[in-house]
C-alpha cells in the first residue's frame, strides 16, 4: 500500500532545475538602461540650459542700466571770493591809519612772444583736439530706393557723433536724427576705422537730437582701447573770448580739428517748449559740418548741428549750449520720450513786466497747431505763472517742470490772460504728449 502511494506521488520528488542565466541578454538590458540614462541626462541638460535664463529673468529680473548726466549751475565761487576780497580790502583800508606813500614797484616790461611760442600753444590745442577725437564717431545712414527706371540704388547720409556713455552693455552715441531718418541701416565708424551696426535708442522731434545704441558685444577689445567717452562740461560759465576747439567734421571732413574763440553767448534760438543759448565762434566751418566744440580741458561745451547753422556754404560755426541739453540727453539715453505741450515761449523779465505792465512768467508767443496746448485752450498772449502749483518765472523753469513729466500725464497750467481791463487768472488742464 505504501509502495502504491509512493508511485502515485512520485512526480513530487522530481528535481526542478534553475533556468540558466542569459548573460548576453542581461548585458543588452544593462546597456539599454545606461543608454537611456545618458539620453535622459542630455535632454535634461538641454532643457535646463534653455529654460534657465528664462527662469532667472522671471524670478531675478536684471535691472536696466540707467544713464545719469549731472546737471550744471553757474559757478559763484569765484564771484564770492572776489566779493569777500573786495570787502576785506575796503575794511582794511578804512581801519588803517594814513601812511606815507611808498615807492611804486617798477612796471614789468611786456614780453614779446616768439613765433615758436605761438606754435607751441597751437600744438597743445591740437593735442587736446586729437585726444577728443577718440570719442568722435562717424554715423552713416543707408537708404535704399529706386529711380525713374526702377533701378535700385543706395543713398548715404553722414554726420559726426560723440560717445556719451558706456553702460557696460552698450555704447550710446549722440548725433543728429536727420542723417538717419528713414534709413534702413545705420552704421557707426570709430576712430580706428572699425564699423559696426547701430540702432536707434531714442530721438527728440523738437531739437532733432538722437541717441544711438551699439552693443558692447560687437565692439572688439582693440576698439575699446582706442575710444573714450566724452565728458560733458559746464557751458553756463562760458564767456566771450573763451578759447575753444571744434572736433568732429566742422568742415565736412571726418576728424578735422579747428581752433578759435567764442565771440557771443547772448544769442538764443526759440524751439517748441524751450529756448536754447547758441554760442557763435570765429571758426570758419561749413553749413554741412557737424560735431562739437570743446574747451581747452577737452570737455564738450557746445553741440554743432546742421539745422542751426547759416545757409551759406562757408560760415562761422555755431553750437547749442550743452548744459541746457543735458536733461534732455539723459532722458533720450534712458529710452524715454520727451514730453511735449507745443508752445513758443519767451521770458517776461522784471524790467519788461514793469515797463509794459505784464505779469512776470513765461509769455506764450505761439501755440502749435494740433498740440496738447491748443486742445487745452491755451492762447497766444497768455503768461504762464504756475504749473501744478509751482511758480513759473522763466522759460527755463517751465522746461525743467515739463521734463519732469511723462507723456500721458495731466498738468494744471495757470495763466494770466489779458481781459478788457486787467489780466485774469485762468487754469487749463493739459495732457502731455510726444512730438514725433
Amino acid at each position: 500500500m505504501q509502495q502504491k502511494d509512493n508511485d502515485q506521488f512520485s512526480f513530487i520528488n522530481e528535481k526542478i532545475k534553475e533556468k540558466p542565466v542569459n548573460k548576453k541578454r542581461l548585458l543588452m538590458q544593462a546597456g539599454f538602461i545606461a543608454l537611456m540614462a545618458v539620453v535622459f541626462g542630455i535632454i535634461a541638460s538641454l532643457v535646463f540650459a534653455y529654460f534657465q535664463p528664462k527662469f532667472e529673468s522671471l524670478f531675478y529680473p536684471e535691472e536696466e542700466p540707467v544713464v545719469t548726466i549731472p546737471q550744471d549751475s553757474v559757478a559763484v565761487t569765484e564771484l564770492t571770493e572776489l566779493t569777500e576780497e573786495t570787502e576785506t580790502s575796503e575794511e582794511t583800508e578804512a581801519s588803517e591809519e594814513p601812511q606815507a606813500p611808498s615807492e611804486e614797484p617798477p612796471l614789468q616790461q611786456p614780453q614779446e612772444l616768439e613765433i615758436a611760442d605761438v606754435q607751441n600753444v597751437q600744438n597743445k590745442l591740437y593735442a587736446v583736439g586729437r585726444e577728443a577725437n577718440r570719442f568722435v564717431v562717424t554715423v552713416t545712414g543707408v537708404k535704399s530706393d529706386t529711380d525713374w527706371f526702377n533701378n535700385s540704388y543706395e543713398s548715404r547720409g553722414q554726420a559726426s557723433g560723440i560717445i556719451i556713455a558706456d553702460s557696460g552693455q552698450e555704447l550710446l552715441i549722440l548725433t543728429e536724427r536727420k542723417v538717419i531718418s528713414d534709413a534702413q541701416e545705420v552704421y557707426v565708424t570709430f576712430i580706428n576705422d572699425v564699423t559696426v551696426e547701430a540702432s536707434m535708442e531714442h530721438y527728440d522731434g523738437n531739437t532733432g537730437i538722437a541717441v544711438l545704441s551699439v552693443p558692447r558685444s560687437q565692439v572688439d577689445e582693440d576698439t575699446m582701447n582706442a575710444i573714450s567717452v566724452a565728458k560733458l562740461g559746464n557751458s553756463l560759465t562760458t564767456m566771450q573770448g573763451t578759447m575753444v576747439i571744434a572736433v568732429g567734421s566742422p568742415l565736412g571732413t571726418n576728424y578735422s580739428i579747428l581752433t578759435g574763440n567764442i565771440t557771443s553767448t547772448n544769442n538764443v534760438i526759440s524751439t517748441i517748449d524751450n529756448n536754447y543759448t547758441v554760442f557763435t565762434t570765429d571758426i570758419v566751418g561749413s553749413s554741412s559740418g557737424s560735431g562739437v566744440i570743446i574747451n581747452v580741458n577737452g570737455e564738450v561745451i557746445g553741440l554743432v548741428m546742421q539745422d542751426y547753422g547759416n545757409e551759406e556754404d562757408q560760415t562761422t560755426l555755431t553750437a547749442l549750449s550743452i548744459s541746457e541739453l543735458k536733461q534732455l540727453i539723459e532722458k533720450l539715453s534712458n529710452n524715454q520720450d520727451i514730453p511735449y505741450i507745443g508752445l513758443g515761449l519767451t521770458t517776461v523779465s522784471a524790467a519788461t513786466a514793469k515797463e509794459y505792465d505784464i505779469p512776470k512768467g513765461a509769455y506764450i508767443k505761439e501755440v502749435k497747431m494740433d498740440s496738447p496746448a491748443l486742445a487745452a485752450g491755451l492762447q497766444s498772449g497768455d503768461v504762464i505763472t504756475e504749473m501744478d502749483g509751482e511758480a513759473v518765472y522763466t522759460v527755463d523753469s517751465y522746461e525743467s517742470k515739463l521734463l519732469a513729466l511723462k507723456p500721458g500725464d495731466e498738468v494744471e497750467i495757470v495763466v494770466q490772460r489779458q481781459g478788457a481791463e486787467k489780466y485774469e487768472e485762468i487754469t487749463c488742464t493739459v495732457q502731455v504728449g510726444v512730438l514725433k
